[in-house]
């Protein structure tokens, strides 16, 4: 591995964003063995220019059916929002919000939170579920991807249960600090123990495939350049 991917994360961040895509770490992903890394499909950025990389900061929603009552016995039941709040406050910077096990019938991501996360420099939100407030999150320029808009707010709906927890999304278990890479072509989920080969995988192929098309322009054939160069 190349000295430059252990000085820091800054630097992964910084290649990772300026020289990669999803697509080609996910392929040499799958090389490795590690082919279940993408979130599902439906999960895509508020605008289609917005790029996130950062470390997962896991949040576990719940839903609820009531606002609570003096009967109610969970140590959440009385506490709007259960623990939203402070999982916000505790984003780090370059940390990324990732959060599911709600249901679809509220937003799970809102304006006020996008200002929250941009002020104490996280690098983006990522739920498995619906946001608001999309023109304030386009105007601030914070990096949300969701599976839509959706006005519904999760107050009387939705609580936060925990956070900084082993969560699941689609076929990927997702853990606090797992390097989380998105764009328009999907969310990936690069796991810690593969993160340093993974990267300096993708930028070999994404040199050789540059290679590929220049041959590709000057007339060779498919067939040709996948036997020349193993890659298509």
């Amino acid at each position: 591995m190349s000295e430059q991917f252990q000085k820091s994360d800054k630097t992964v961040f910084q290649v990772l964003k300026d020289e990669l895509f999803t697509a080609v770490v996910g392929d040499v992903l799958d090389v490795m063995g590690y082919q279940h890394q993408f979130l599902p499909a439906g999960i895509a950025p508020l605008r289609s220019d917005m790029k996130i990389v950062g470390r997962a900061m896991t949040v576990l929603e719940a839903d609820v059916f009531s606002e609570g009552s003096p009967s109610s016995v969970g140590p959440l039941a009385n506490k709007p929002f259960g623990l939203m709040m402070e999982a916000l406050d505790d984003l780090r910077e370059d940390e990324v919000y990732i959060a599911t096990g709600a249901s679809l019938r509220y937003a799970l991501w809102g304006g006020l939170m996008s200002t929250r996360a941009q002020h104490l420099k996280a690098a983006g939100a990522i739920v498995d579920g619906y946001l608001r407030d999309s023109w304030e999150i386009e105007n601030l320029g914070f990096n949300v991807f969701s599976r839509g808009i959706y006005a519904q707010d999760q107050g009387p709906r939705g609580k936060v249960i925990d956070y900084r927890c082993p969560i699941r999304i689609g076929d990927v278990t997702i853990v606090p600090g797992d390097l989380v890479f998105a764009d328009r072509e999907g969310v990936l989920i690069i796991p810690k123990a593969a993160e340093a080969e993974a990267i300096q995988r993708a930028l070999d192929k994404v040199r050789t495939e540059n290679k590929v098309a220049v041959a590709i322009r000057e007339g060779m054939s498919a067939c040709e350049a996948f036997s020349t160069f193993g890659v298509m």
